[in-house]
């Protein structure tokens, strides 16, 4: 991830004229996908997407959307694809994203990542997407979400492990109690990880690339369309954490 950094602070210093386009996320819960994210709405100023709070934002604000997933979650049931892929494609249609924007944590799903590969591929003159597998030890990961702690004033995020306020249970900044998400529990962390690659995304493969013509396994990228020969595709990461690029 350094030297991907590196090129993009590069690009901006050096006032290049260039936006990232898309930026895909990937990677299980507590990978560091959001803290990604956030320096790179800092280095571009295109606007960080997590399903996460799109879903908790429909929810708190009762749009239609909204309720029919507060139902859903009430019976202990997932989110459906199409609900989640129509709240991101509402957000999408915002003015905010037309330069470029970070999805965080989605896809997630061989239907997602379909959806979004015919979203993107109909786009005219469509930037290139960039897709990136964040890979992160399993019991580092654990650590990460059960130690998890947020302020609810100034959003501070700490781990009693690794990041631990002054004070226990209480924000350095805002003296406010400290609070623990519903699932940042073990229980919930080997819930969500099964099933999975590691990666946290359920039913997609760990190494593969997403272009105009569907997401691939890594030895399948040459799709035979303009859009490879453009550069509209970028591979995900190897599973072992080096990026394969090809064009």
């Amino acid at each position: 991830m350094s030297s991907f950094m590196t090129a993009l602070e590069t690009g901006r210093e050096t006032g290049a004229i260039t936006v990232p386009g898309p930026i895909l996320l990937l990677g299980a819960p507590g990978s560091g996908k959001g803290t990604q994210a956030k320096e790179l709405v800092k280095l571009w100023g295109i606007p960080q997407i997590s399903t996460g709070d799109l879903l908790r934002a429909n929810v708190a604000q009762g749009t239609p959307l909204g309720k029919v997933a507060k139902e859903i979650m009430g019976r202990g049931e997932l989110v459906p694809d199409s609900l989640v892929n129509e709240m991101v494609a509402i957000r999408l249609r915002q003015k905010d994203t037309a330069k470029g924007y970070i999805l965080d944590g989605f896809p997630r799903t061989l239907p997602q990542a379909g959806w979004l590969d015919g979203r993107v591929g109909a786009e005219a003159n469509a930037l290139p997407v960039i897709a990136v597998s964040i890979q992160v030890d399993y019991n580092q990961l654990l650590r990460r979400i059960t130690g998890r702690r947020n302020c609810p004033v100034c959003q501070t995020i700490y781990n009693v492990y690794v990041n631990p306020p002054k004070r226990s249970g209480f924000c350095d900044v805002e003296g406010a109690a400290l609070v623990q998400r519903a699932d940042d529990t073990e229980t919930v962390f080997h819930e969500r990880m099964r099933g999975t690659d590691g990666a946290g995304d359920r039913a997609l493969p760990g190494s593969g690339t997403f272009c105009g013509s569907g997401w691939r396994p890594a030895d399948q990228h040459d799709c035979g369309r303009n859009c490879c020969s453009r550069r509209t595709v970028t591979p995900v990461a190897q599973p072992n954490g080096g990026l394969c690029v090809r064009s």
